[in-house]
Formats: structure tokens, sequence, C-alpha cells
């Protein structure tokens, strides 16, 4: 068993026990539940805007502990200071070390997209996605069926909550559809946890017009924005990079500095 799937067979046994715990309709009393989202199609979008969703990101399987005590309060609010277009926040605990209350804890102390980042198997989680607060919700194509991810696409649209999915390789791109507003290429493998941004860029072609692209994970270096940002994509999903320094927001500024410097370099050209 890979760590991808052990992580679904975890999730799957969870969101059981969650439902049983908070059902629907107490999601559904949640002060989040009829509020607006926030675009992330749109913020993404935004020329005075960077392009980078700033992950608040505890641990993972790979590196094990990146910044365990960080303030959910603090880093988000830094990261949308410092120059983020957009937030994404782990909510898987077992093994990134997040939790529901960091989204609301986000939604609480910012205006902007927020992304709840984890793995959706059931309709369940969406709602749930809905009552802590987040605007968009992932899905991944190698953890879901083609049937299975449109259902879930056209569920979470219903919510109005937008939809991001991730794939790791062209084979998954045959997984789209209609209610898919955003594509992510995970440059790392979910199976092994390698990381090659080369991934990205291979891909980026093959992604059908009409469809915001953004490249996740991997991405430490400003130049590899710059040039990630000439082969299309809008967005740029950077969490270890910044939460395993000292200080994950003031790590966040320079980095978005040194993106706009570069670029200016190159218009300047």
């Amino acid at each position: 068993m890979n760590i991808l799937e052990e992580i679904i067979n975890h999730k799957v046994k969870e969101v059981a026990d969650r439902k049983a715990l908070y059902p629907v309709r107490l999601l559904e009393q949640s002060i989040y539940f009829k509020t607006p989202v926030v675009s992330l199609q749109k913020y993404l979008l935004r020329e005075d805007m960077s392009g980078i969703i700033a992950e608040f990101k505890r641990r993972s399987p790979s590196k094990g502990n990146i910044n365990p005590y960080a303030s959910t309060e603090y880093v988000s609010i830094g990261y949308m200071q410092g120059g983020a277009s957009a937030l994404s926040i782990l909510t898987d605990q077992k093994f990134f070390g997040g939790k529901n209350q960091d989204l609301s804890t986000a939604r609480k102390f910012n205006f902007c997209p927020i992304l709840r980042k984890d793995f959706v198997v059931e309709e369940y989680q969406l709602v749930e996605a809905k009552s802590i607060g987040a605007d968009a919700i992932l899905l991944i194509a190698a953890c879901l069926e083609k049937e299975k991810l449109k259902d879930l696409a056209n569920a979470a649209k219903s919510l109005g909550l937008e939809v991001l999915m991730e794939i790791h390789d062209e084979s998954e791109l045959g997984k789209l559809t209609d209610d898919v507003d955003i594509v992510g290429v995970n440059n790392r493998d979910l199976t092994n946890f390698k990381v090659d941004v080369q991934t990205s860029k291979r891909i980026a072609p093959l992604i059908p017009e009409g469809f915001i692209k953004i490249s996740e994970s991997g991405l430490n270096d400003p130049a590899t924005v710059v040039s990630l940002k000439q082969a299309g994509y809008q967005g740029f999903l950077i969490g270890e990079c910044f939460m395993k320094t000292a200080d994950p927001t003031e790590t966040c500024a320079r980095f978005i500095s040194d993106v706009n410097n570069l670029e200016k370099q190159l218009v300047c050209k």
C-alpha cells in the first residue's frame, strides 16, 4: 500500500466518524454556510496580485514535522499582507497536522479566497468545507473515479464552492469536467513523494483552454515561478518553502518581492 492509498483508506473511516458526530443539518447552521464565496478564480487572474496561493501546513508524510506550533492567525494574516493572492489551509489531521478550526480561524481574520486542502472522498466533506468557511475545494484525480469526481464537482458548485482538480500526469486530464474551475498540476508524485517541476512544464500545453492553471509543490525558487508564468500558469501553490522557515510570513513576502523584481527585469530587457 502506498502513502496515498493509506491516506484515502483512513479518510473514509474518518469521514464516517465525523458524519455521526456532526450531521449535515448541524453543519448547515454554520454562519458561513450562506455566505457568498470569495472567488479564487478572480483573485488568480488579477493583474495587481502575485498568483501565489500560500499554504498553511504543519507537517507532511514525507517531511514529518515542518512547523508544528505555527499560529494560523499570525501566518495567514502575514501571508496576505506579504502579497499572497489566496490561502490554502491543510485540514487533514493524521497525516498533515491540520484541523478544521485552522481554516475557520483563517476565515475569521482574512477576506480572501481560501482553499480547503484535504482528501475529498464524498459529498459530506463539501458541506463541511462550506460550513468552516472555505471558498474552494480540492479534488484529487488520482483518488477518484471519473464519474465520482464529476458528481463531487457538481455538488461543490451547487454549494457555491469553486473546484480545483489536481492531476499528477497527462492521463488524469481525461477526468476533467465542466464543473472544474482550476486545474492544478502537482509536481510531487503522491505515491513516492518525488518532486519534478518539469511535470508542470510538460503538462501545461495539454490543459484545455478555459481552465485556470496552477502549479503545485517544489516551488522554492522565484525564477521557477517566473518561468512557469511564461509557460501559462496563473497560480502557484507554495507551502513547505514558507512554513519550514522561522518566520513563514517574512519568507513569503520576500519570495513574492523577488518574483516581482525578476518579472520587471524581464520587461526591461
